[in-house]
């Protein structure tokens, strides 16, 4: 399970102090994916890190649009320079693009716009598409070419997860579910005798003055600065979610995970649960 989401995660080409550390443990570098986005500067910095941690064998290259003629591009020539590398490429939602990325080189598509808990994009810029949607075209699209997808935000409890894998996502990336807990970057803070974490999105005014000096002058903020509960260890939510699908197999006969999409049908409800008790 790749966990993130809008916000979108750091890349690791802007912290080159992570490769000693990183090449310390060789067996910890198999599960780490390096995070670029689709610049000549960016491909440089890419390089360099894969250079220098070579166990490192995913490369995601994350962009809020994926919907232009140099992404492709891009993602052409990620592949032709690293070949043996599994790439993840995205964000989009709709089957013909899924297509064409794969086609291009890329392994796995991210999916989802605007979805995000700290995302802002449907409301800055009017654009988006109902994730549930999104992931059944998408992956209809990828398996059809032997692809994979990242269902990439909407999640807000274990049920969404379980139908973001029935819809036929092949991993499911959460940011706010994973938000507030101890594991998250960033210190704890007292307000009123109450525990918060700071949360924001990567498109956010706060992430771009600290990772970028600033917000450009020709486009918005679209993220989110939050703060959420403190919630202690994520090994908690994490059990939490494992165990709402897992019973969610059972409700619906799928031995396994992967199943789930073939077992799953979904009907249009006016509500998800029984409110009565908040």
């Amino acid at each position: 399970m790749f966990c993130g989401n809008p916000p979108r995660m750091p890349a690791a080409s802007h912290h080159p102090s992570i490769i000693p550390a990183s090449s310390q443990h060789p067996s910890k570098g198999k599960h780490v994916a390096v995070s670029s986005g689709s610049g000549q500067n960016d491909l440089e910095r890419m390089s360099r890190i894969l250079e220098a941690v070579p166990q490192v064998k995913f490369i995601c290259l994350d962009v809020a649009n994926g919907y232009s003629e140099h992404f492709v591009e891009f993602v052409k020539l990620v592949r032709s320079k690293f070949p043996e590398h599994t790439i993840m490429a995205g964000n989009v939602v709709t089957g013909e693009m899924v297509e064409e990325l794969i086609l291009s080189g890329a392994d796995i598509i991210k999916v989802g716009v605007g979805p995000g808990s700290v995302c802002t994009t449907r409301t800055k810029t009017g654009v988006g598409y109902p994730q549930l949607s999104a992931v059944i075209e998408c992956a209809d699209s990828a398996h059809g070419l032997k692809g994979h997808i990242i269902s990439d935000g909407g999640c807000t409890c274990p049920g969404d997860v379980a139908k973001a894998f029935g819809a036929g996502a092949d991993f499911v990336m959460l940011g706010g579910m994973f938000s507030g807990h101890t594991e998250c970057a960033g210190e704890v803070i007292e307000r009123n005798g109450q525990k918060l974490k700071l949360f924001y999105g990567m498109s956010s005014d706060t992430a771009m003055k600290k990772h970028a000096g600033g917000v450009a002058e020709y486009r918005a903020s679209e993220g989110k600065t939050v703060e959420v509960p403190y919630k202690g260890d994520v090994e908690n939510t994490i059990l939490d979610i494992l165990g709402g699908l897992r019973s969610t197999c059972t409700y619906v006969g799928a031995a396994k995970l992967k199943e789930l999409s073939r077992r799953a049908t979904f009907i249009r409800v006016t509500q998800q649960h029984n409110t009565v008790f908040g």
